[in-house]
């Protein structure tokens, strides 16, 4: 059987008001399409009005500003429903969705969909490079940003932090890795379960390197998508 980098797949951004997904708002969300020779069949763009301001240090990242969303941005609740219905639609027929840093982005679409009342998509399978390349190459140094990561698998990248370049960037480091490493290379569903013990080992072993300083530090390993935070257990596990 195939595996998932030589099947349709899709690929997801989003940029929001902040860095925390639990209270972020869409400002802009992107979804690609393409078959499994990388020919886009699908591209979806979206500018939203989050209706709070955009503070000056996100929209200094992704170029978008309170006067231009308020301009130009559609509702919030609306751009969320369609989002979630493109994404829904792909898991629904088990077409993988690549998010970088995936907990991000679907933590900020399910928040998002509470807030307006709607069901947000269940983010299965999933295919996150950020947690497949800390996997395969653990010991690199260096940053692990979605721009270094292009460097590092020679993928051309321009205009980053734009959700539209984000998912093509993302698209093109996933390819490289599956193609460099044969441990990727299975069906995404198994690939999706594999990231969660990953992703947890991942935030535990972290955990474990600040508490050699904080012994209160609390890394949570939940992924793809973590809970609100009046139901969000202590989600690391201590180190086996």
């Amino acid at each position: 059987m195939n595996s998932w980098h030589e099947l349709p797949r899709a690929a997801f951004d989003l940029e929001t008001t902040g860095r925390d997904p639990q209270t972020a708002r869409i400002v802009t969300a992107s979804i690609i399409l393409v078959n499994g020779r990388g020919d886009t069949l699908q591209h979806h763009e979206w500018l939203a009005n989050p209706e709070i301001p955009i503070p000056a240090e996100a929209a200094a990242i992704h170029g978008i500003t309170t006067e231009r969303a308020r301009a130009e941005g559609g509702s919030p609740a609306s751009v969320t429903a369609e989002v979630a219905e493109v994404l829904g639609g792909f898991f629904a027929a088990g077409i993988p969705v690549m998010a970088f840093n995936a907990c991000y982005d679907f933590t900020v679409l399910a928040r998002e969909c509470e807030r307006f009342g709607l069901t947000a998509p269940t983010p299965f399978p999933v295919i996150d490079p950020y947690i497949l390349d800390k996997q395969v190459d653990r010991f690199r140094r260096g940053k692990r940003t979605l721009t270094a990561m292009a460097e590092h698998y020679g993928v051309g990248f321009e205009n980053a932090h734009t959700s539209a370049a984000d998912v093509a960037a993302t698209l093109s480091v996933a390819a490289v890795m599956a193609a460099k490493y044969p441990e990727l290379q299975c069906e995404a569903a198994q690939l999706h379960q594999y990231q969660i013990g990953w992703a947890a080992g991942q935030a535990a072993s972290f955990q474990e390197y600040l508490r050699r300083r904080d012994p209160e530090a609390v890394i949570d390993g939940a992924w793809p998508l973590r809970q609100a935070p009046d139901l969000d257990p202590l989600a690391v596990p201590a180190p086996a």
